[in-house]
């Protein structure tokens, strides 16, 4: 069996508690999101599988040293990527550094391993002219009632507008916005909470919505949830997978992109700002980011598109392209 397949191990013994815990202290103390504990929650559950199986009993926190993670790893390398990797090892780290701090443990094998070298593959993002076919896609199919279709923009609106994530978007409340001001609070990654702007369309959008608000309600019991902003023609909030096969429906007919995610309307806003002359401390505080190195990402990306602009319109960019492209051969 795959070892990113394996059931998660119910026999609790030592180990399998000491992830408890360990999960228990994410949600309680450290506040982190669902899915953050989630996945470091597999992450470990898988380690408690392996060494069981290699042990032929309930694994104990003993059993494990850098060979058993060794060759848990090595395991892990023939079924997922190099990615996937480094995350599991940042949840075998973050949870040793746990069990050190709570004197469980003496020793920390994890600190014996070295990360694989992860590959960052860029955002993928729109231009603006496919971002502007892509928002305006909703009001052109009328193919959903009055009130989805007013939710669609201005979801639509929200993640390219405002740079959300999309957990982000489908956990705001009605309470969240100011439209008096023309501002949203967002409760971000790690809790974290910060105060983003809103542009003149986002606000038409949310004016046009909330008047056709009040008809999105179970049919049968008449029932709505009274503080979510975005909710399912049932009246419930609306969940991050139907944001994400709204998107990609909107992709597909808009702009022909049936891969169109979510992320890629908060990338397009990064990226477009950055372009129009937006300094990187402001697109770090919009975007939530906790450090400035992931919104530079960005200047990266505008910086292959310029080339590329620059390589197929200027008369004298042959020469120039010519020789980045001998650059990166060798």
């Amino acid at each position: 069996m795959p070892v990113g397949a394996l059931k998660a191990p119910t026999d609790g013994s030592p180990l399998v508690q000491a992830v408890g815990q360990f999960t228990a202290h994410l949600q309680g103390e450290r506040r982190a999101s669902p899915n953050t504990v989630l996945a470091y929650q597999r992450d470990l559950l898988n380690l408690c599988q392996f060494v069981s199986d290699k042990r032929g009993r309930p694994a104990e926190l003993s059993d494990i040293d850098r060979f058993m993670l060794r060759g848990w790893l090595a395991a892990l390398v023939k079924q997922i990527s190099s990615n996937s990797i480094a995350r599991k090892m940042a949840s075998l780290r973050a949870f040793y550094r746990y069990l050190s701090r709570s004197g469980v443990v003496k020793e920390n094998p994890a600190e014996q391993l070295a990360t694989p070298k992860v590959h960052r593959k860029m955002p993928a993002f729109l231009g603006v002219d496919q971002a502007n076919e892509v928002m305006s896609t909703p009001a052109q199919l009328g193919t959903a009632t009055p009130a989805q279709q007013a939710r669609d923009m201005l979801l639509l609106e929200i993640l390219y507008g405002s740079g959300l994530r999309v957990g982000e978007l489908v956990g705001l409340n009605l309470a969240d916005f100011d439209p008096a001001q023309g501002l949203l609070r967002v409760l971000g990654k790690g809790r974290k909470e910060r105060v983003v702007p809103l542009g003149s369309k986002t606000l038409t959008a949310l004016k046009e919505y909330l008047a056709l608000r009040p008809t999105l309600r179970n049919p049968k019991d008449g029932k709505q949830d009274a503080q979510a902003l975005l909710l399912s023609r049932l009246g419930k909030r609306v969940g991050a997978r139907q944001v994400q096969r709204l998107v990609q429906r909107y992709g597909a007919l808009g702009v022909g992109r049936p891969d169109l995610h979510p992320h890629a309307l908060r990338h397009s806003c990064a990226t477009h700002m950055l372009e129009g002359g937006a300094d990187l401390r402001a697109i770090q505080e919009l975007l939530g980011h906790s450090g400035l190195s992931t919104t530079q990402r960005y200047t990266h990306l505008s910086l292959d598109r310029l080339l590329k602009v620059y390589d197929e319109s200027h008369p004298l960019a042959r020469h120039s392209a010519q020789g980045r492209l001998r650059a990166k051969a060798s």
